[in-house]
């Protein structure tokens, strides 16, 4: 499939003129903005409270067992991305997001009233279908409507607006939770961002004119013979191309780390004196810096170039499990500057990854290779909660905090070997 010159100005389905980039496309964008801040604001929910329904309210005595919601949600979350790239192909952008909203109507009330552990397990599988399919949706749709040149921004908006709306809702839930209990009053918040990115959802238009303008100015042809299907593009993305795979293991890795501190944080810190409001600061703060920051960072991403920051991103995140080691006599100074440093480590790699795949990959195929790398990405989340939860029920939390420390800085060094710069001739 070659690029073909446009001879007249392209339209979307309305008849609107389609340009591409942030100036010309900001009532979009920022309108999938607004749509992500309440895709992190539902997950945001379980970040605090959870972990600690599970020991607290039902009683589970293994470390496994109460990581078991962080599994569902993480297995179903990275299947339901790679699925997402795959139903790109038959379905518009817009169908998929507003089925992502509907699918998670029931998750606030299932973790405010759920009579059973196995209840919250479900709502997670539930809350994996949301986030595959919202958060995708509002990440493909950003990078449709701004152009090659822009990406880094583009991602780094989109996740900075999830991940801030995480970790603020991880800290109003301590502090809910502090003063009403951890249910149903923390979890109830959540019925607030289910209604909000419905209706923005149904609002925002679809970018499929926004692709078909990108395809046909694309400088690099696509191969006659290069498959675009999910299954060639899977074992491109994961395996094939060095630079794909490298951002793929890095992706993992960095969600490892979120999916183990989202099961251990709560314990470890409670365990040494900690209470939930103070729990709730250090699972919020993190977040929040991870989001927030990556506005910076996606800007720079577009300067300076993706690999830096993949690199020194994931050793900064490993010297934020050190510090949580290093301080645990003090345990809030401990859990405030290991946030910090996660944080910051995970600001300067998410939107560096997600730029570097979309570079590297043909517009024609660009949404099978996110859904991939988002694939590769989530199952770090059921990853780090199964290593945690056996590390935890044999060696202790520690132990746990020490592998991943291990594991992070390894795979920040095998990204410096594997991914290389995509220049652009529009950066």
């Amino acid at each position: 499939m070659n690029a073909t010159p446009l001879t007249t100005t392209p339209t979307d389905a309305s008849g609107r003129p389609v340009r591409l980039g942030l100036r010309e496309n900001w009532l979009q964008f920022t309108l999938l903005v607004i749509v992500n801040v309440c895709v992190g604001g539902l997950v945001g929910l379980e970040r605090t409270t959870v972990p600690l329904v599970g020991s607290e309210t039902f009683g589970l005595t293994s470390n496994l067992a109460v990581f078991s919601f962080i599994i569902a949600f993480g297995l179903t979350k990275a299947f339901t991305n790679l699925a997402a790239g795959a139903l790109t192909a038959r379905f518009r952008r817009k169908q998929l997001l507003v089925t992502g909203w509907l699918l998670g109507i029931p998750v606030p009330f299932a973790l405010a009233w759920a009579p059973s552990w196995g209840w919250i397990v479900a709502a997670n599988v539930l809350l994996g279908l949301n986030q595959g399919l919202t958060w995708s949706m509002t990440v493909n749709m950003k990078i449709d409507l701004v152009g090659p040149s822009r990406r880094g921004l583009a991602t780094g908006l989109n996740e900075a607006a999830g991940y801030t709306a995480v970790g603020v809702t991880a800290l109003l839930t301590g502090y809910l939770a502090t003063s009403y209990g951890l249910r149903p009053v923390p979890e109830l918040i959540g019925i607030v961002f289910v209604v909000a990115g419905l209706a923005v959802a149904l609002v925002v238009r679809d970018t499929a004119a926004h692709v078909a303008l990108e395809l046909a100015h694309h400088t690099k042809p696509l191969p006659t013979d290069e498959d675009t299907g999910l299954k060639a593009t899977f074992t491109r993305t994961s395996w094939h191309n060095r630079s794909l795979r490298g951002a793929s293991q890095a992706g993992l890795i960095n969600n490892l780390n979120d999916g183990l501190t989202w099961g251990v944080f709560p314990l470890l810190f409670t365990d040494h004196g900690l209470g939930v409001a103070a729990v709730g600061l250090i699972k919020g703060l993190y977040p929040i810096l991870w989001g927030l920051g990556q506005i910076p960072t996606g800007h720079l991403a577009d300067r300076i170039g993706r690999k830096p920051l993949i690199v020194y991103g994931m050793l900064v995140q490993a010297a934020g499990f050190v510090l949580a080691l290093t301080l645990l006599e003090r345990p809030l100074l401990a859990g405030i500057l290991s946030a910090i440093a996660l944080g910051l480590g995970t600001a300067m790699v998410y939107p560096a990854l997600i730029a570097s795949i979309s570079d590297h990959a043909h517009p024609a195929w660009r949404a099978n290779a996110l859904g991939t790398y988002r694939f590769w990405r989530d199952i770090g989340y059921a990853a780090g909660a199964l290593v945690a939860g056996l590390l935890a029920d044999a060696l202790g939390l520690n132990a746990t905090v020490i592998a991943a420390a291990v594991l992070t800085a390894t795979s920040g060094l095998m990204a410096a070997r594997w991914i290389t710069e995509h220049r652009l001739a529009t950066r």
